[in-house]
């Protein structure tokens, strides 16, 4: 056996005459100067030499591990339940604004529409009345001139005619 237990990389040494299972608060010297975490395989040999057993003791440890892991997924659940809870706040809010949103442009574009029809009907307005002006003073001066209208359209109507043959050829 080496001057060092096979414990050496926990802090504690023991020389081969010397006792492990004797300290003065009564219990086994591995466990006196290391915490629970730092047990070795050399620690559950110890038996019942000290106050508690080690398989005792890691029965304890792994008890409360176990406990300590419930609790942990109880606050991971809540936390997750407040997340999802907080998520669905903000996609209700959210779909409300695109709703809200929505209706806004549908209004405004229905406002545009309305706008470009009053416009286009003012046009067509303004068109109408021009073209009926240019009927009543055309049928005045045929009344006041009737045979220089005629002679203008006949005149119109052969010009016309002559440039669609000479096209033709």
């Amino acid at each position: 056996m080496s001057p060092t237990s096979p414990n050496a990389g926990n802090g504690t040494t023991s020389t081969p005459g010397t006792a492990m299972g004797s300290s003065a608060s009564g219990s086994t010297g591995s466990f006196a100067s290391t915490s629970d975490s730092d047990m070795s395989l050399d620690d559950t040999t110890l038996g019942s030499s000290g106050s508690r057993p080690a398989s005792g003791s890691l029965k304890s440890n792994l008890g409360q591990a176990g406990s300590h892991l419930k609790q942990a997924a109880g606050h991971a659940g809540t936390a997750i339940k407040g997340a999802a809870s907080a998520a669905g706040d903000e996609m209700r809010l959210g779909r409300a604004n695109v709703k809200s949103e929505l209706a806004e442009s549908a209004l405004s574009g229905i406002a545009a529409a309305e706008v470009a029809t009053a416009a286009g009907r003012e046009q067509v307005d303004a068109l109408m009345d021009k073209g009926r002006d240019l009927l009543e003073s055309a049928s005045e001066l045929i009344r006041e001139r009737p045979l220089a209208s005629f002679g203008v359209a006949f005149a119109t109507g052969w010009i016309i005619a002559k440039l669609a043959r000479s096209g033709d050829k």
